[in-house]
C-alpha cells in the first residue's frame, strides 16, 4: 500500500444523497449539482461579485451592532441612549437593504459565472443561472442566461422538470441525467445569441 496521494482523476466524488420529502434539501443539491456542471462541463470561471455585496452588507450589519454592544459596555444605559438609537436605525436601513438586494438584485440566482474569450479579443459573456422550487411542489425549474459581453444583448432559457426526474427512489442524485439538462439548456441560451 503506498502513502502516494490520489490525483483527481483517482478521487471519486461519492453521490449526493438527500431526504427527498425536505423541499429545501432537493432545491440545495440540484443547485450544487448544476453549479458543479458549470464548472465541469464549461470550464467559466465563477463570479462572486453578487454573493460578496450581500456579504457586504451584513457585514457592515454586524459592525454596527457591535459598535452598539461595545458602546453600551463603555457608557451603560442612559449615557449610550442616542448612539443605540442611531445603531438600531442603522441595523433596521441595512436588513431592508439586504432584503431589497435580495429579492431584486439576486433574484435565486446561485451562480455567475464568466466565460472568457480563448483569444482574449472579445469582452467577456456572463452566465447566471436560477432556479425556483416553491413549497410543496415538485417542479423544479432552471433558468439560465447569457449576457453578450459585446452587444449586451441577454439571451434566455429555462427547463421545468419534476425533482423525482433527478433523484432514486433512496435519494440519491442522478448526476448525469442532470448534466444532460443543464447541457441542453445551455444550448438554448447560447443558440440565443447567435441569433440575435
Amino acid at each position: 500500500m503506498s502513502n502516494k496521494p490520489a490525483t483527481n482523476a483517482e478521487v471519486k466524488e461519492e453521490p449526493v444523497k438527500v431526504n427527498k420529502w425536505d423541499g429545501c434539501a432537493v432545491k440545495n443539491a440540484l443547485d450544487d449539482a448544476v453549479k458543479s456542471a458549470m464548472q465541469r462541463k464549461f470550464d467559466y470561471q465563477e463570479n462572486y461579485a453578487l454573493m460578496d455585496g450581500r456579504l457586504a452588507m451584513c457585514s457592515i450589519a454586524v459592525g454596527v451592532a457591535m459598535f452598539a454592544m461595545l458602546w453600551d459596555y463603555l457608557y451603560p444605559f442612559p449615557q449610550s441612549k442616542p448612539v443605540l438609537i442611531i445603531c438600531v436605525s442603522s441595523y433596521f436601513f441595512l436588513m431592508g437593504l439586504l432584503t431589497l438586494y435580495t429579492t431584486f438584485k439576486e433574484k435565486g440566482i446561485f451562480v455567475v459565472s464568466v466565460q472568457k474569450d480563448p483569444a482574449g479579443f472579445k469582452p467577456d459573456n456572463t452566465w447566471e443561472a436560477s432556479s425556483y422550487l416553491k413549497k410543496y411542489d415538485d417542479k423544479y425549474q432552471l433558468v439560465m442566461s447569457c449576457k453578450d459581453g459585446r452587444t449586451g444583448y441577454l439571451s434566455e432559457a429555462s427547463l421545468t422538470k419534476s425533482v423525482a426526474s433527478y433523484f432514486d427512489s433512496n435519494g440519491e442524485l442522478l448526476q448525469d441525467l442532470l448534466d444532460t439538462d443543464v447541457l441542453k439548456v445551455h444550448n438554448q441560451a447560447l443558440s440565443g445569441l447567435k441569433h440575435e
